[in-house]
């Protein structure tokens, strides 16, 4: 389908970063454009809104009518992003012709692979939404198949719109029938093994790839941990699946004063090709593209010691 140039939303340039923790709200949610609004959970930068797994396959028309009614009333707001999750291709094309679609930033494709990548694309095509491709479907367990997509998306036009592409850790982790446990991180699993080689698959190519969703609400401390660890592998922003989740992961995303220190000498094009930093060795040649991601998380979450002592915790809602 092809929208008309008036209904066309300005393509923005967007770094994963500056989602920090989307929030996952179901299609049904009561206080759906609340939320969108920011009249409710106002500290989100961005929401997805849900029409797959938080759907039931009956309750999908219910949730279409309901996107129907909301969309027309959504507010522009700077920093402030606004996804449709949709369910496959045939609901994004309905999806699409609903009134107000022009308001939303764009949309997060599940199950994407190398069967449905032009099911998605071409419905897109003449818009210019942005998009988050997920990767959860069984192809992901093959690199032969991950490295075909990632090749004809980097020769696909849609290239520019793709803000990253987004881990399934729950969906991959019950395609072979298991559950994370309490206490363990995804990194304790065998998705270990998948998500290090989704990230030499494609963060080469220039392709962002943004963590799973943590689903234990109570265990800080192993969210922390796992966050720590989607930063050394270079995952880019982390999915919320309820508000009090957020402040905890964007909090993680702050840049410690040596990290940002050490990031603009190496990128100080008057300093030596190498030198010794914090009793580190810093290269330009090979720690220049580690220091851009450094300056960026910087200009979206600040530095650490300018968060410490800050209560993590806001009192918010439930959104489940």
């Amino acid at each position: 389908m092809t929208l008309s140039t008036h209904q066309q939303p300005a393509l923005e340039t967007c770094s994963g970063w500056q989602l920090g923790a989307p929030l996952y709200v179901p299609a049904l949610h009561p206080d759906l454009l609340k939320i969108a609004n920011a009249e409710k959970i106002p500290f989100i930068r961005s929401m997805i809104i849900c029409t797959e797994d938080a759907i039931f396959e009956r309750d999908v028309n219910k949730s279409l009518e309901q996107l129907r009614q909301f969309l027309p009333f959504i507010q522009t707001m700077d920093s402030r992003y606004r996804f449709i999750r949709v369910r496959n291709p045939q609901v994004l094309r309905r999806i699409l012709d609903l009134p107000g679609i022009e308001n939303i930033n764009g949309f997060v494709l599940p199950k994407f692979d190398n069967h449905n990548r032009e099911s998605y694309l071409k419905e897109l095509r003449n818009t210019r939404f942005l998009i988050m491709p997920t990767l959860e479907s069984s192809d992901v367990f093959i690199p032969s198949a991950m490295r075909e997509l990632a090749l004809s998306l980097t020769e696909d036009p849609m290239r520019s719109r793709i803000i990253l592409l987004r881990i399934g850790g729950n969906d991959l982790l019950n395609l072979i029938g298991l559950r994370r446990p309490r206490g363990v991180t995804l990194y304790e699993t065998p998705i270990a093994t998948v998500i290090s080689q989704l990230v030499i698959t494609f963060r080469p190519l220039g392709f962002s790839l943004s963590a799973p969703v943590f689903e234990y609400l109570a265990d800080r401390d192993t969210l922390n941990r796992e966050i720590d660890l989607d930063l050394a592998h270079g995952l880019v922003g982390k999915t919320a699946i309820h508000p009090s989740q957020i402040p905890l992961i964007e909090n993680r995303y702050a840049v410690s004063g040596q990290d940002y220190r050490e990031a603009l000498s190496i990128l100080d094009e008057q300093g030596p090709a190498v030198f010794k930093m914090h009793e580190a060795m810093c290269e330009i040649s090979t720690h220049s593209n580690w220091a851009r991601q450094i300056l960026t998380r910087y200009d979206v979450y600040g530095q650490d010691d300018m968060i410490r002592g800050m209560n993590a915790v806001h009192s918010v809602s439930s959104t489940a």
